[in-house]
């Protein structure tokens, strides 16, 4: 016997990623891709990669040109981090914008040490 999901793509020609979509959020649950931020949602875009030959002007040639342009893809830097999260913990993708920015608390692999009570009210008299 195989478990499925209750997740059951509905493929109608061009709409179908917009109908994936929808009945993933309609049982509750989210969509992840394999390149995107799981906090900010930072995905890959498109761009070009611009080939150029010659020597600058202010170098002391006779200028750049341009001999191609083809598309590329900018990824986003995405770091495996150990996150806690509601008391467990959690591995996530997460850029370094978010881990910069403090959207994430990193994993706290060893508690500061702490004094006993009965010690600490004992350094107070």
């Amino acid at each position: 016997m195989v478990l499925r999901s209750p997740f059951i793509p509905i493929y109608l020609g061009i709409r179908k990623r917009f109908l994936a979509r929808d009945t993933l959020l309609y049982f509750g649950l989210t969509a992840v891709m394999a390149k995107q931020c799981e906090i900010c949602g930072k995905k890959p875009v498109m761009g070009n990669s611009v080939t150029i030959r010659g020597k600058a002007k202010y170098l002391g040639g006779v200028g750049t040109k341009v001999t191609g342009i083809s598309r590329r893809q900018f990824l986003p830097n995405l770091q495996n981090v150990r996150v806690t999260e509601n008391g467990t913990n959690k591995t996530k993708r997460v850029c370094t914008q978010c881990i910069r920015g403090g959207a994430v608390t990193k994993l706290i692999r060893a508690q500061p040490f702490k004094l006993p009570a009965h010690e600490k009210a004992a350094t107070k008299k």
